[in-house]
């Protein structure tokens, strides 16, 4: 009987992020149709825990570091002898093994995911990036992204064919959110009054999310607002430093990573996203299928994603004008439950996991060696 096609996941880093986590969830929900193989070029592979022990998946040791050259080479020996029927790569870290799918001839059968930009890029492209995703990514069989501004900017400065875009929104399981227990329980472990409005915030803690955003703007708000931080990385101890510079340190709550977040979005009040780029936080789904109302940077697809009359929310990358947002929707009960309900509807219309895997899976079918 033949063995179940081979997908080659090349990764920058495999830590529990954006990109990573959607690709675990995707490897359990394709069970046994798939066999995967995922490299991490830096060898961190913290993300694996998630995967579950039923399917065929397993990581394999990073390449030794090296220039660019040298790296397409050690990538081009990894397809040869793994010989997967789809490689899939992710974002500029990963981009080498474009180059090395192209030079062997097999570019027709990898997928290239783009999720975003990192701090370098958040306001301008690198030239050379777009220049080498010019000349490289019309060979691969699609480039993949999860949002419309991404779908623009594959078309506009990377000059890809329409046909070459596909568009797949992220998705997310909304059962573990409808079963979450009351946030109260949690709240009292960290400190905060029963009467206290807690702002969330998701997410790896690096200088493109920038998390000192908020907290500038949560010591800017009216009201003595709580700040409930999920994520860790390496802005959490400058994170750390502003809360106790600026007075807030009783009330910003660091809890680092945590693999179940559907709980800890229930001792949430409001949600904030304070980034210099986006596409399509999947935080910001989750705190939507939480029936959370959101106060946000006007970064990627973030208004499209909020309910019509939360828009006026999502504010220029200021901290003034993000405090102003909180304090409004601090300050109105009725207004957070209407965004709130709105919100739910919205994941429940475009961004769940089943649509989002149904799509992956024509995907991998059609990208994939007959």
């Amino acid at each position: 009987m033949r063995r179940p096609p081979h997908v080659l996941h090349v990764f920058s880093t495999f830590v529990p992020a954006g990109p990573e986590v959607r690709t675990v969830r995707l490897v359990n929900e394709l069970g046994g149709a798939y066999r995967h193989s995922i490299l991490a070029m830096d060898g961190r592979d913290d993300a694996r825990a998630g995967l579950a022990p039923t399917v065929d998946a397993r990581v394999l040791a990073p390449l030794p570091r090296a220039g660019s050259l040298a790296t397409v080479r050690a990538l081009r020996a990894l397809v040869e002898r793994e010989d997967p029927d789809l490689v899939c790569s992710y974002n500029w870290g990963a981009f080498d093994a474009v180059l090395a799918t192209r030079t062997l001839g097999r570019a027709r059968w990898h997928l290239h995911h783009e999720d975003g930009f990192n701090a370098d890029e958040a306001e301008h492209f690198v030239p050379r990036r777009v220049w080498a995703r010019r000349l490289a990514l019309p060979g691969v069989a699609r480039v993949v992204v999860p949002s419309h501004n991404l779908a623009r900017v594959a078309r506009e400065d990377w000059r890809l064919r329409p046909e070459r875009v596909a568009l797949v929104p992220n998705g997310i399981d909304l059962a573990p959110f409808d079963a979450a227990p009351d946030g109260a329980a949690l709240r009292a472990e960290l400190g905060v009054p029963a009467d206290a409005l807690v702002v969330g915030f998701v997410g790896h803690l690096r200088p493109v999310k920038n998390p000192l955003r908020l907290v500038r703007a949560l010591a800017r708000a009216k009201r003595p607002l709580h700040l409930l931080v999920l994520g860790d990385g390496e802005e959490r101890g400058r994170v750390e430093a502003a809360a106790r510079e600026l007075g807030l340190a009783e009330r910003v709550h660091l809890v680092g990573f945590q693999r179940d977040t559907a709980p800890w979005y229930r001792a949430m009040d409001l949600f904030a996203l304070s980034s210099d780029s986006e596409q399509m936080p999947v935080a910001l789904v989750e705190a939507l299928a939480s029936a959370l109302p959101v106060a946000a940077t006007d970064v990627g697809d973030v208004a499209r994603m909020v309910p019509a009359e939360g828009r006026r929310f999502v504010v220029p990358r200021d901290e003034a004008r993000l405090a102003a947002a909180l304090d409004e929707l601090a300050d109105d009960a009725a207004l957070r439950a209407r965004l709130g309900a709105a919100g739910r509807r919205v994941v429940e219309e475009r961004y769940t996991f089943a649509r989002m895997a149904d799509a992956y899976r024509e995907l991998y079918a059609r990208a994939r060696r007959p």
